[in-house]
């Protein structure tokens, strides 16, 4: 069983004993602990519940609505929802801050609670920190009868998050219309399944052939849109002579594509090519954190902005776009944060970007991810011990090349001419992260094995 405490919220396998794994004491202390958190900053206390379709969902959503009653907080469910929509619920309701409960990409049995402060957006480290905190001093006061919080249902937001893309001014729906998609859907039966074959209808999609997009929380493959996960959407694609696939995580804050041919558009290039329509139309800076692409760096460049880089984790990439005014970014795990939307990954407003950017190119999903500069990635991870010193791994990597141009301000990343590789320790499993990229897939993968076997022999 696992429990990990971090940036990222509360993550952890259901079940096992308290502060080993996601159990329901664990759930209740953290949930009050940030409900404590949240409302000592004022009057308000309301807050935005909202959870995908995970099989521990709903257990876990009960205890976090009593919870949140409980000390006299009013709540407002939004069931089955997404990680976007909810960020979207906050401020639109005036509430003091969200509750997402949604593991991501993670398999079935591990959930999560994502914390969101009164703007929709993640708690920042300082704040997590403090929440952490309350949770261990467990000094609650817990309301009588008479001042227990209210739950109020709200099924709205699917419509209103949909009406948000359709209202951007660079989502053209007659143009997507007239180009007349076939689109295939894997939402890996989570709530992917509601929210995008709505909103490809609404942008005028009138062919979509629904994959797992039954939201029922029976994960039919890893949920990570990972190539190797996306087999069965690649192949149906083909089959249906579809223009393009489209695969999102659990909660739909990760977007991904498949070809008309079966092959991936990249994960990595999501963002990249998301980039390049909205930097037609709106000249500016964009972000990334350190473990994605060089492409939207060149991307960007071409059209005159500048790229910078940021820590991993959303809300480093959101306090990096406000500080240079970016006007898109993300990361390369496919997801895109859009201010005008909001600031978070919003897997809905860059379906309704691309298919714009893809209708108005007149050309195919290949023709145009072939018009992008080629680097390839390699991701690959090394499991931790429990003895490990990781700081003082990477600072061991970081003397060996110390001559090369490099950064420290999340993990290590050494920036060689052609290539780069990032090592960094996951905020939500035990392992060290090791990316590369290079111009050719081979030397990705070599430059990936010669970093990890460098690194196992410092541990050996």
């Amino acid at each position: 069983m696992t429990l990990i405490k971090s940036i990222s919220g509360i993550r952890g396998t259901i079940g096992g004993k308290p502060a080993e794994g996601l159990t329901p004491l664990d759930i209740v202390k953290f949930t009050a602990a940030y409900g404590k958190f949240i409302t000592a900053k004022g009057d308000n206390k309301k807050i935005i519940v909202g959870r995908d379709a995970r099989l521990s969902g709903e257990m876990v959503s009960n205890i976090v609505i009593g919870t949140l009653q409980s000390i006299g907080i009013d709540v407002i469910d939004l069931g089955l929802s997404t990680t976007p929509t909810v960020e979207l619920a906050v401020p639109d309701e005036g509430a003091a801050g969200g509750i997402i409960l949604t593991a991501s990409h993670n398999p079935a049995e591990w959930n999560a609670l994502k914390l969101l402060n009164k703007n929709g957006e993640f708690i920042n480290d300082e704040e997590g920190k403090e929440v952490l905190a309350l949770a261990d001093q467990l000094d609650f006061d817990f309301s009588e009868v008479n001042r227990l919080g209210k739950v109020f249902e709200d099924n709205s937001y699917l419509q209103k998050h949909i009406d948000k893309v359709l209202a951007l001014e660079l989502v053209d729906r007659e143009a997507i219309a007239s180009a007349n998609f076939t689109v295939v859907v894997d939402a890996v039966n989570s709530t992917g399944g509601i929210f995008v074959p709505a909103l490809l209808k609404a942008l005028g999609v009138n062919i979509v052939h629904e994959l797992y997009c039954t939201p029922n929380g029976d994960f039919p493959h890893n949920p990570e849109p990972l190539p190797i996960n996306l087999k069965d959407l690649s192949s149906l694609v083909v089959r249906k002579n579809a223009h393009l696939g489209i695969a999102v995580d659990p909660d739909v804050d990760r977007l991904c594509f498949v070809m008309e041919n079966g092959e991936m558009f990249g994960e990595e290039y999501t963002l990249v090519a998301v980039a390049d329509y909205i930097l037609q139309y709106q000249k500016g800076n964009t972000v990334s954190n350190l473990s994605s692409t060089r492409a939207l760096r060149d991307i960007t460049e071409k059209h005159g902005g500048t790229y910078y880089a940021a820590a991993v984790g959303e809300v480093n990439v959101v306090t990096k776009m406000k500080e240079v005014g970016a006007v898109i970014g993300g990361e390369g795990n496919g997801g895109v944060i859009y201010p005008a939307t909001h600031y978070g990954r919003d897997a809905l407003a860059g379906i309704g970007i691309f298919l714009t950017h893809l209708a108005k190119s007149g050309k195919s999903i290949s023709a145009l991810r072939s018009t992008y500069p080629s680097y390839f990635m390699s991701k690959k991870k090394i499991t931790l011990t429990p003895n490990l010193d990781i700081d003082k791994l990477l600072a061991v990597m970081e003397e060996k090349y110390e001559k090369i141009p490099h950064s420290t301000i999340d993990g290590l990343k050494i920036d060689f001419e052609e290539e780069w590789v990032h090592l960094r320790k996951s905020n939500t499993e035990p392992i060290i992260r090791v990316y590369t990229e290079a111009p050719t897939q081979d030397r990705a993968d070599i430059l990936a094995d010669k970093i990890i076997a460098e690194i196992e022999t410092i541990i050996q």
